[in-house]
């Protein structure tokens, strides 16, 4: 199997590191293919200019990242939420590289796309302040309905599992530890 795992936060020294480095940790005990990508170390504008009317010139970052995606069986995405969405660099991120005739291939005449990472399985890991009830009941799981269904699962990604962890503002390093060592046994276990 070959796992891609992309840390989609732009600190290197955040607690979404360390969950990353437990996933990659876990599933190293395995006799899977492991290929990353850290999102805030790579080279590229995250604006897409010119939205799907002309394509940008994509940075050799992307390039590489685009191969990646397309090589892997799982991609783990690890990143935190903030404002109820993803980081604008992992949005930026997403723009430029789920692209027609990349992720997806627009149907003439259908209201849905030609799914281009069909066969791939995901597992989003999201940090948050939000209590899970809060996130679930009140704000209908905005970050994850998007990421989940209106750009993995949109593209052929599924199915897309959920680990959910908060609140992570003020834990205690009990909490956080307990939820790195679950991190690890999911890389072990390659979900």
């Amino acid at each position: 199997m070959k796992v891609l795992i992309i840390n989609g936060h732009p600190d290197p020294h955040s607690y979404n590191q360390a969950l990353f480095n437990a996933y990659k940790e876990g599933a190293a005990t395995t006799n899977a293919a492991i290929s990353e990508i850290s999102i805030g170390a790579l080279q590229f504008n995250p604006n897409l200019r010119y939205g799907f009317r002309q394509r940008t010139e994509l940075e050799p970052d992307l390039l590489e990242a685009i191969e990646k995606i397309r090589a892997a069986d799982h991609i783990v995405w690890v990143f935190p939420m903030w404002w109820y969405g993803y980081p604008a660099i992992m949005k930026g991120f997403i723009d430029r590289t789920f692209l027609p005739g990349i992720t997806f291939q627009p149907v003439p005449g259908k209201p849905f796309p030609q799914k281009l990472l069909k066969g791939k399985t995901g597992r989003i890991i999201i940090t948050a302040d939000t209590p899970s009830w809060y996130d679930r009941f009140i704000m209908h799981r905005p970050a994850i309905n998007q990421f989940k269904k209106g750009t993995l699962q949109f593209c052929g990604i599924n199915p897309v599992k959920v680990y959910y962890i908060a609140p992570v503002k003020d834990a205690k390093p009990a909490f956080l530890k307990k939820h790195i060592d679950k991190v690890y046994q999911l890389g072990v276990l390659l979900q």
